[in-house]
């Protein structure tokens, strides 16, 4: 329910159709996965998108860790997000991403880069966390949002130097965006203005994505 929740979340606020359901494509048995991660090298996450292609058709999966899906059962985020649920939220909440990311641009038969993935993601989490706290009164972190999402980014120190630096780059211009919303489009869920924006952004490619932050930084 929480996964359906969170693609069609993400699909309003886009304007947007995602025909596949999440829920069809996620795995919960690490185990069943390791083949797919050892052949692509990755880490073991508590969440993963995996993309291959067979037969000429891309093919996902999208892992989600078994514990991380019972927490937020328990503290549901569509009814209270706050502090002792949103790291967990931010974390399904990006596998949603990039799974709604891929699938959109793959039916419209257009490249993602993974810079562009990991940027994306970063700017839904503050977009669907703006639009669920704008609907409960009880949230506790509204206005400190984006030092929440922000302020103390953590990386593995262990990951390749390439991959450190992407997530640093997403981080980086997701975070110059996003504080360009809140001061352009202030706190509360996204109005028309904000949408408009945030439609015309997600159909743009990398170059025109990070194009946009750098003039916005600049005005």
């Amino acid at each position: 329910m929480l996964l359906r929740a969170l693609q069609s979340l993400l699909a309003d606020l886009y304007g947007i159709e995602v025909d596949a359901d999440v829920r069809d494509f996620v795995v919960t048995d690490a185990a069943a996965l390791r083949p797919a991660r050892a052949a692509a090298n990755a880490r073991d996450t508590a969440e993963q998108l995996l993309i291959g292609e067979g037969d000429g058709e891309l093919c996902l999966a999208l892992y989600l860790d078994p514990d991380l899906l019972h927490r937020l059962d328990a503290f549901d985020p569509l009814r209270c997000l706050c502090a002792c649920n949103i790291e967990d939220f931010c974390t399904v909440l990006e596998g949603v991403s990039h799974f709604n990311y891929v699938a959109w641009n793959a039916a419209c038969d257009k490249p993602v880069t993974l810079l562009e993935l990991e940027m994306q993601a970063e700017v839904d989490k503050y977009v669907s966390a703006r639009a669920l706290l704008g609907r409960q009164a009880s949230g506790d972190i509204g206005r400190r949002l984006l030092a929440h999402l922000f302020g103390q980014p953590a990386f593995d120190p262990a990951l390749p130097a390439e991959e450190l630096r992407r997530y640093h780059d997403a981080s980086r211009f997701a975070s110059a965006y996003c504080a360009s919303l809140e001061s352009r489009f202030p706190a509360g869920a996204p109005g028309p203005g904000m949408l408009r924006e945030l439609r015309a952004f997600f159909r743009w490619p990398q170059p025109a994505k990070v194009s946009h932050i750098r003039s916005s930084l600049l005005s």
